[in-house]
């Protein structure tokens, strides 16, 4: 075993360098459960796991030490193994954040495999989730005022024939004494034999040991979390136990983590980013996790009292996407100590440059943009702590993560390497990316040649190693974080007796990063309107965010040679519809001359917004007022 060195990433050859020790001389843990056991045994009595319920700034933290997590993790396991639940049994989760939102995932992994599942989908989505996954015990919420979780728990119960029990956690159990009696004296009485109380069944098993006796392989699965959209047909991504080790690992020496760090995870922990970047890998530097109600960012109070929870708990660093990072920009960092915080973290949807200088600005706050898959367990690279700001850059490589970008065929087969800005597919390879998704059918096209994934993004690698992402290949809608997959949305509308062709894409928007939209070919001699075709798209879609905001007629989708859809014109298109309305609203028309929007080799998406000589100072001072939250370049010339 090599002690790994103190890792200050400024620059590639400084990672190059890094890497002159192979990873297998790393000495990291077996598993998820020894990474916690590990440093339970180191720091027993530090502070691993914090809860607030509320936000507020009047309630105390309820705290546990890593001797306290590790006996509960113990206790949780041996309690999934009496269940019957072994190395290759599943236990999905449908848990808003809790301490025992926790305790069940690395009990799960200890015992078996985890599979969380995002409680916001719909029924028929979930139970094909768990259907996949083979679920045998599902953990969720108690019957609680506000919640319905457990009206979900109880069809589930019916579609998926593979569930056995479910575990439920009381909220109840949060509250003081006489409100936890009145909520339990008004509820229907829902234990029986197959549904069981966390709290009270896990108390009943040992907190010493696992007393299945399990020795945790690395390459034992140790989850499977679900991706390919909130609609459509679930995918399910295996993390193997190696996977998930040398994710936390990668992060901590990325991000230099310090003994008297405390992380705020404000995501939710069905999501890989929470339990990775502000989860394992916490565990794994023995340091402190504050999990921030059970909604997260979604509570107002939390937002509303973000500098001054950050202030009283020393936080030193927290996890975010773009529209976290625009909501707290409407709250004062004034008056308010924040030398704990170390930098923030922001990820899963693309960051507007206008959005990042502002943010760093007004908080003197470092930002560490990262990107990565679920089928990359998390992170494939980010931007380095200590490296030369670069605004609008996914950063470099992770330790021992592999890059490439790459020309693709149709089929998404290797044709050559692209040289160094050029724009193609990025590929990732290494010790945190999957084998293959669970079905073996969906694995068809994903790899560019063996042990290489193509990620479906479009990117570049400039001369200094940093990556810059330009666009999609893959077809995935994301909104606010989500996927939203647009077959989902084109099967529907194909069901309208007037739809000939229909292509669903994301529309630029500044606070969700896309929205969903469509374009619509009618059939010969057939008629209908963008509103009737938009009330059909409402009534025939079950998942909210997928239905469309825009609905366009045009008289011929545009496609390939091979008569394939091409929807890199139909997104330049959407741009410019988005551009025009939002300067229409502050412009009067004769300032626009033209607005070209295209696909630039080196620069993705690239916008030219023409004025009169007279107006130009004016238009580049709206544009850049106006349209600051895209992601994409602007320029604005005379002509």
């Amino acid at each position: 075993m090599v002690e790994a060195a103190k890792l200050y990433v400024t620059t590639q050859a400084s990672l190059d360098e890094f890497e002159s020790i192979p990873l297998e001389d790393r000495g990291l843990a077996a598993s998820t459960y020894e990474i916690i056991a590990r440093t339970a045994i180191k720091y027993p009595n530090r502070t691993a796991l914090s809860f607030l319920l509320q936000g507020t700034l009047e309630e105390e933290a309820v705290r546990f030490t890593y001797r306290e997590f590790l006996n509960k993790i113990n206790q949780t396991a041996n309690a999934f193994y009496e269940l019957g639940v072994g190395k290759d049994d599943c236990v999905s989760m449908m848990l808003p954040n809790l301490p025992q939102t926790h305790f069940t995932i690395w009990g799960a992994e200890a015992a078996g495999i985890f599979n969380p599942v995002n409680p916001l989908l719909e029924i028929e989505h979930i139970a094909a989730i768990l259907n996949e996954a083979n679920t045998k015990v599902l953990v969720t919420l108690a019957p609680f005022p506000g919640t319905e979780l457990w009206d979900k728990a109880k069809q589930l119960k019916a579609l998926v024939p593979s569930l056995e029990k479910i575990v439920t956690v009381d909220l109840g159990n949060f509250l003081p004494q006489e409100f936890a009696n009145s909520i339990s004296a008004e509820r229907e009485d829902y234990l029986s034999d197959d549904v069981l109380d966390f709290d009270t069944y896990i108390k009943a098993f040992s907190a010493d040991k696992l007393v299945s006796g399990r020795v945790i392989q690395p390459s034992d699965i140790a989850s499977y979390f679900h991706t390919g959209g909130t609609t459509g047909t679930p995918k399910l991504a295996p993390h193997t136990h190696a996977n998930e080790v040398t994710m936390s690992w990668q992060i901590n020496t990325m991000v230099d983590s310090q003994e008297t760090d405390v992380s705020l995870c404000g995501l939710p922990l069905f999501h890989v980013n929470a339990v990775m970047a502000t989860g394992l890998s916490i565990f794994e530097a023995g340091t402190e996790v504050l999990l921030a109600t059970p909604q997260g960012y979604r509570t107002p109070a939390l937002i509303e009292n973000f500098w001054t929870l950050v202030e009283r708990y020393k936080i030193s660093f927290f996890s975010s996407v773009p529209t976290v990072l625009t909501a707290l920009l409407d709250h004062s960092t004034e008056g308010h100590d924040l030398s704990s915080l170390r930098f923030a973290l922001c990820g899963a949807a693309p960051l507007a440059k206008e959005l990042a200088n502002t943010f760093e600005g007004k908080t003197g706050l470092r930002l560490i943009e990262g990107y990565g898959q679920t089928e990359g367990t998390c992170a494939s690279s980010c931007t380095p702590l200590f490296g030369e700001p670069q605004i609008g850059s996914i950063g470099l490589r992770m330790p021992y993560t592999q890059v490439r970008i790459v020309n693709v065929d149709e089929t998404g087969k290797f044709i050559s390497e692209c040289a160094t800005n050029e724009i193609g597919v990025l590929a990732i390879s290494g010790a945190t990316v999957f084998k293959g998704y669970k079905q073996a059918s969906q694995n068809a096209g994903i790899w560019i040649e063996d042990g290489w994934l193509n990620t479906g993004d479009l990117g570049r690698i400039d001369e200094n190693g940093y990556m810059w992402l330009t666009g999609r290949s893959k077809d995935l809608i994301i909104r606010g974080g989500h996927n939203i997959d647009p077959l989902v949305i084109e099967d529907a509308l194909y069901k309208h007796p007037a739809v000939a062709e229909a292509a669903a894409i994301g529309k630029p928007d500044p606070v969700a990063g896309e929205l969903p939209v469509a374009y619509i070919q009618l059939k010969e001699n057939c008629e209908s309107t963008e509103g009737e075709l938009l009330e059909f798209a409402a009534k025939n879609i079950s998942e909210r965010a997928a239905i469309p905001k825009n609905i366009f007629i045009i008289n011929e989708i545009p496609t390939t040679a091979i008569g394939k859809i091409f929807k890199p014109d139909l997104r330049c298109d959407v741009t410019k519809r988005t551009i025009s309305n939002a300067l229409n609203d502050t412009l009067p028309n004769n300032m626009i001359r033209n607005i070209k929007v295209e696909n630039c080799k080196n620069r993705g998406l690239f916008v030219t917004i023409s004025t009169n000589e007279s107006q130009l100072a004016r238009m580049k001072d709206v544009v850049k007022t106006s349209l600051s939250g895209f992601t994409f370049d602007i320029d604005v010339v005379a002509i």
